[in-house]
Formats: C-alpha cells, structure tokens, sequence
C-alpha cells in the first residue's frame, strides 16, 4: 500500500473512498462531517438514515453513497471524543483498520482519510497521526493508495513527522 501525505480538501479528492470523521448519530455535523455531508449533498444523509437508524458505535466503520462527490463511497468511522473523557487509543486505531476492512469489502483502491479525532474531539494531534500511520501500515488490505489528506498545518506536520 502506498500511504501518502497530502494538503486539501478531503472532499476534493480523486479517489475511491472518502473516510469521514463522523459522529455516533451519523446524521452530519461539524468539521469534516459537516464538509461531507455538504458536498456529498442530500443523499449522504439519506444513506446514513437508512443504514444507520440507531448510529453507529464509536470505533466502528460503515459506508454510504458519496452523493455528488466523485468518489464513490463515504466511509464513515466514529472515533472518540477525548474532550468527553473517551481517550482508549485502541477505539482510535479501530476507525483505521476496520475502515480498510470495509474498503476491501466495497473493492475500493484508493482511499482518502482525515486525521480522526484531532479535530473538535480533542486528541492529541501528534498521537493522532502516529496511531493512523502505525495503524495503517500494520493492517493488512488489499486497497493501493492511502491518502492522509491534512486540512490544516498541524495536522499536515504531525502527519509528516509520523511518516518517519
């Protein structure tokens, strides 16, 4: 698997599957969530009433529709919300591997992941993007291209120092 580090929008991404920072709810949000949803459009949310009509639990992974966007799957992962007391790294690093897990599944190639939970949620961002990177490459998956796409310069720099 090839895993790399990019600047962006993850919405913008020329890619299989997008992996979405969600919440339990899974009915939309703030952050990369709400970015989702927003260019996805109206069929998101629609997907994840229907799949998700209890939510889904936190370090767990479903997929949706990706609506307008071009890819053509959302997966989504509920990570913990350290701000909230939830701070057991192993939930982190399931949202990565069972994320992989549901992509092999859907026969995607290529995926683009946000830095889960270092946003409103609190994680620390440089354990953060050691547990996605150590988790990343220590799971195994048929999918090729792994992009960790970094919407702001703390999270692209503790990415880039997780790297090596």
């Amino acid at each position: 698997m090839d895993l790399t580090v990019v600047r962006g929008d993850i919405t913008q991404q020329q890619v299989d599957a997008v992996v979405n920072a969600a919440n339990r709810g899974m009915r939309g949000g703030g952050g990369v969530d709400g970015a989702i949803h927003r260019a996805g459009g109206p069929t998101v949310l629609d997907d994840c009433i229907a799949r998700f009509p209890n939510g889904l639990a936190t370090g767990d992974a479903g997929w949706t529709t990706a609506g307008q966007m071009s890819a053509r799957w959302v997966i989504h992962v509920v990570g913990p919300n350290y701000a909230a007391g939830q701070r057991d790294r192993a939930l982190l690093t399931s949202c990565y591997a069972r994320a992989l897990a549901l992509a092999d599944e859907l026969g995607a190639s290529s995926l683009a992941f946000p830095l889960v939970s270092a946003g409103i949620y609190g994680w620390p961002v440089a354990d953060a993007a050691a547990a996605a990177v150590v988790t990343l490459r220590a799971t195994g998956t048929n999918v090729d291209q792994v992009r960790m796409v970094a919407f702001g310069d703390a999270a692209y720099d503790a990415l880039t120092r997780a790297m090596f």
